[in-house]
């Protein structure tokens, strides 16, 4: 299928990522004013996989081709990795593989912690507590997911695939830029793409 504008493909590690790391991707467009790029249907490549030598390159090249994109968004987590120097690595890795622009972004530890930083917006949203407060240092969190499963009611969840995708469409980003470093690195990069395409 053929776009009027360029088109952007992400890659990402979880079931979970694939449709909220879509809606937060277009989401960060649209901010940005610009209604002429498309997101493409994400790929999914297991972390495990996409750090080692040569896997990332493989699978970035398959995703461009596939999509017949003009630029890439990697994104996983950094798990117990320093999110800037693994960021750093496999951006270095893309950008001398890739024929288009790579953006590269690991949420510090976990891609949940982007909604700990904005738990305030999140209210309602998957039973998540009335007066469920940001987290200030959601980033330091290990088991952010627990975390979220602490702020919602009763014996309600958080599951991962259900979840993610509406909480990462009522997600306030303003709160997470503030909050959450890597969400930042996240919109920064994304910006950095669109002013090539």
């Amino acid at each position: 299928m053929s776009h009027a504008g360029p088109v952007i493909v992400p890659l990402v590690e979880g079931h979970g990522e694939v449709e909220a790391a879509d809606l937060l991707l277009r989401r960060i467009i649209h901010r940005e004013g610009r209604f002429d790029v498309y997101v493409a249907g994400p790929f999914r490549v297991k972390r495990n996989r996409i750090v080692k030598e040569a896997e990332l390159e493989r699978s970035l090249a398959l995703a461009v081709r596939k999509r017949a994109a003009a630029a890439a968004l990697v994104l996983l987590d950094a798990d117990d990795d320093c999110p800037v120097e693994l960021g750093q690595k496999l951006r270095t890795r893309a950008l001398a593989s890739s024929p288009v622009p790579v953006a590269v972004v690991c949420a510090s530890r976990e891609f949940e912690a982007w909604f700990l930083a904005a738990k305030r917006s999140l209210r309602g949203l998957c039973e998540i507590k009335p007066d469920a407060e940001c987290v200030s240092d959601a980033e330091g969190i290990r088991d952010a997911k627990g975390r979220l499963t602490a702020n919602m009611l009763g014996d309600r969840r958080y599951l991962e695939a259900a979840d993610q995708p509406t909480l990462a469409d009522g997600l306030d980003f303003d709160l997470a830029e503030a909050n959450a470093r890597s969400f930042r690195k996240l919109c920064d990069e994304v910006r950095g793409v669109l002013a090539g395409l």
